[in-house]
């Protein structure tokens, strides 16, 4: 277990999921919890679960982070329920690896802005935005574990039945 400025951070690989519409965003950390590098984008549909699963069994992952969009303002509405569902399903696919919500706000726009800063085109970053997304993700609830020493997000609990 490393420490980060005092605080313990569990050691493990941890994935990141960003869940769009269309396509979801998967980063990946190193096994200390220290980087956050952008590892693929999983095409949202039948199969998307399945396609998620082999990927933390191939990392060894510890934990999924799944990407929960809230309002500036903190409330929640039809994309965050969509999450949450996504996110159960998600659980109980993958069970027993624990699978946690983290508040995404700015992760795409924070994305988009390093992809512009690094000279990718428009059509560059949509190709490449939602793994990059959930690297902004992943890179923010690993900063939450080094600032609490507490795993971050809300785990989610899986749900017989609910998978695809």
């Amino acid at each position: 277990m490393l420490t980060w400025a005092g605080e313990p951070v569990r050691s493990g690989v941890r994935l990141a999921v960003d869940p769009g519409t269309v396509r979801i965003g998967v980063a990946r950390s190193d096994p200390d919890g220290v980087l956050a590098t952008p590892l693929t984008v999983v095409k949202r549909g039948k199969g998307d679960l399945a396609a998620l699963a082999a990927l933390a069994a191939a990392e060894q992952a510890m934990e999924i982070l799944v990407g929960l969009p809230r309002s500036l303002s903190g409330r929640e509405g039809a994309a965050a329920v969509t999450a949450r569902q996504f996110a159960v399903a998600l659980a109980t696919r993958v069970a027993p690896l624990p699978v946690r919500l983290f508040d995404e706000r700015f992760t795409t726009s924070t994305a988009h802005e390093s992809l512009r800063a690094a000279g990718h085109d428009s059509r560059a970053r949509r190709q490449t935005v939602d793994a990059a997304a959930a690297a902004v993700l992943l890179e923010a609830a690993l900063e939450s574990e080094r600032r609490t020493g507490d795993a971050p997000g809300q785990l989610v609990s899986p749900r017989p039945g609910t998978g695809r």
